[in-house]
């Protein structure tokens, strides 16, 4: 008898023998816990293709299957729903004739949608079954095209006079840009929703004596997008810090403030937000926070298999300290949230500590760092200590007090995480050594540690290189890595990843655990070369190397991997 669990699309799996009752409760539980569709967790779990899914669903109930990539999204009929509908929805208007309306769906067992559907249009609605991942890139390219673009919104001196003039006390300001239909309310909006939309990881708004410039850091590059009317300058830092809860007055002074937007009921994206005095105005930098990435799991990462299994073996141990180091914007954040995500469970205690917190994850405490108010990491890190925990992350290892802290704890049977800024995983047991902290206290607590980097994944409109044997040597393949089984690809260019060649990133990693060897030679106070040395025999890949097995791959070009790792 099927679970009473089990529903819709996953109850008729089961029964038809696809898919075994309890994969379909996992997956549907999954599903669930990440608010997202049982379709996509089906997917990803490669149990069953898009494809197959669609078959088996068009058959069963009779409807006809199309394929989306045949669709010109052009040709979409205007005006029978908005963008923000059809993703709450998860269908696509595909044709109107007559009181007729059909619609393409994925899971065609969600027919609360359909009704919806029927009671908003008022017509005679009819299913067509689609692939779910066809259907997010139609979905998504609507919402694009849904607005206009950026450069071409411009808001003129009667629009401004609407959002509060130039000459209007800060609170009138503020009151006016709490009207939704205010001018520079859909501008910033637009502005926040376009850079969801094109992936981007940080805003910029810029103001100067001349102009105002706006601009997206998109896959770890800025881009300018838009150059909004000087004027409006104070308008949309007001309308930014309102929202933010900071204080509109005060412009003197750096601030720090949190915001959030709500896309639907299953989606929600934070921003940090920080403005800075400059001589022309305020300059603001929102950081754009998606909780969704931390539980895409350890394989959305792009680790090898090797390395991989060192982690999953490392962060899994009862006790110990595991150390993520990298530049500022490496990712390192969300590789100690995906394992904290792996380790999340009802009977697990996790404390974290950061500056501030960037990923919120339910089950798991965390703590904002608060200097003024005297909670420091090492604060934090002693009050977690007589607070049972089983798995402490502390957002990064500033001083010697918070390091021996955080050593203290491993070695008493807690299992640590944190983050470093140095240039590689040796460097990071002599940077250390440098705080003072003693080498037998290293050797006792540290099981692993991995150093990161982000370069960009190319597009897939990408096309074969001729790279000089001389140049893929100096570059740092062996002779034999040559073997002609591999081709060297560049960017190209397409509409898809706007004439970059690259769209979204790939992590490149270097994973040192540490071994008994290591140990002899940390405690013998050994330098950063004698440790680097001693981990390439053990097989450990430099950062570079790392870097060139993905150039083999194909995933990116041998000029972002010698831009990106430095050797």
């Amino acid at each position: 008898m099927t679970a009473p669990l089990i529903s819709g699309l996953a109850r008729l799996l089961v029964q038809h023998g696809r898919l075994i009752e309890a994969d379909a409760e996992m997956l549907q539980t999954t599903a669930a816990t990440n608010k997202t569709s049982f379709i996509e967790q089906l997917i990803q779990s490669k149990k069953m293709s898009a494809r197959d899914i669609a078959d088996f669903s068009s058959k069963t109930f009779g409807y006809p299957l199309l394929d989306l990539d045949r669709i010109d999204p052009s040709y979409i009929p205007q005006g029978v729903l908005d963008s923000k509908a059809m993703q709450a929805q998860r269908l696509v208007p595909l044709y109107k004739r007559g009181t007729k309306l059909f619609v393409g769906i994925s899971d065609i067992t969600n027919m609360a949608a359909v009704e919806n559907v029927r009671f908003q249009t008022n017509a005679q609605v009819e299913p067509i079954i689609v692939e779910d991942p066809k259907l997010a890139v139609l979905l998504n390219k609507l919402l694009e095209a849904s607005g206009a673009n950026l450069k071409d919104m411009v808001i003129d001196e009667a629009d401004l006079e609407m959002a509060g003039g130039d000459d209007a006390p800060v609170q009138d300001t503020a009151a006016n840009l709490e009207i939704d239909d205010a001018p520079v309310v859909k501008y910033l909006q637009k502005i926040l929703m376009d850079a969801i939309n094109q992936g981007a990881s940080d805003i910029h708004f810029e103001p100067y004596e001349k102009f105002f410039r706006v601009r997206y850091r998109v896959d770890g590059v800025l881009r300018e997008v838009a150059t909004p009317p000087l004027a409006i300058k104070e308008k949309i830092s007001s309308r930014i810090k309102v929202i933010s809860k900071l204080d509109i007055s005060e412009k003197r002074v750096p601030q720090d403030g949190r915001m959030k937007l709500v896309l639907s009921k299953s989606r929600a994206i934070d921003f940090r937000v920080s403005t800075l005095p400059t001589m022309h105005g305020e300059k603001i930098v929102m950081r754009i926070l998606d909780p969704s990435s931390a539980t895409l799991g350890i394989d959305a990462l792009g680790y090898d298999p090797d390395q991989k299994a060192t982690i999953l073996e490392a962060i899994h141990r009862p006790y110990g300290m595991v150390l993520v180091t990298g530049p500022t914007g490496s990712g390192k954040t969300v590789s100690l949230y995906t394992c904290l995500n792996l380790l999340n469970k009802p009977d697990i205690n996790i404390s974290t500590a950061e500056d501030p917190c960037e990923i919120n994850l339910p089950g798991i405490n965390q703590v904002n760092v608060n200097d003024k108010a005297g909670l420091t990491f090492s604060a934090a890190l002693k009050a977690f200590l007589r607070q049972d925990p089983d798995i402490i992350m502390v957002g990064e290892i500033r001083d010697l007090e918070t390091a021996d802290i955080a050593i203290k704890a491993a070695q008493t049977g807690h299992m640590v995480f944190s983050t470093l800024h140095t240039n590689d995983a040796p460097t990071t047991l002599t940077r250390m050594l440098n705080m003072g902290i003693q080498p037998f206290n290293i050797a006792s607590s540290v099981i692993l540690i991995t150093a990161q980097r982000l370069a960009r994944r190319l597009c897939s409109c990408k096309q074969p290189v001729d790279i000089p044997t001389e140049a893929l040597l100096n570059a740092g393949f062996d002779q034999s890595d040559l073997d002609g089984t591999w081709h060297s690809y560049g960017p190209n260019g397409c509409e898809i990843c706007k004439d970059s060649g690259y769209k979204g990133r790939v992590g490149i990693y270097q994973v040192m655990p540490i071994t008994d060897e290591l140990n002899r030679i940390i405690m013998t106070n050994g330098n950063a070369i004698d440790i680097a040395d001693q981990a390439r025999r053990e097989g450990v890949l430099s950062l570079r190397e790392a870097g060139l097995r993905k150039v083999k791959q194909g995933l990116t070009s041998l000029e972002e991997i010698m831009a990106v790792t430095n050797e």
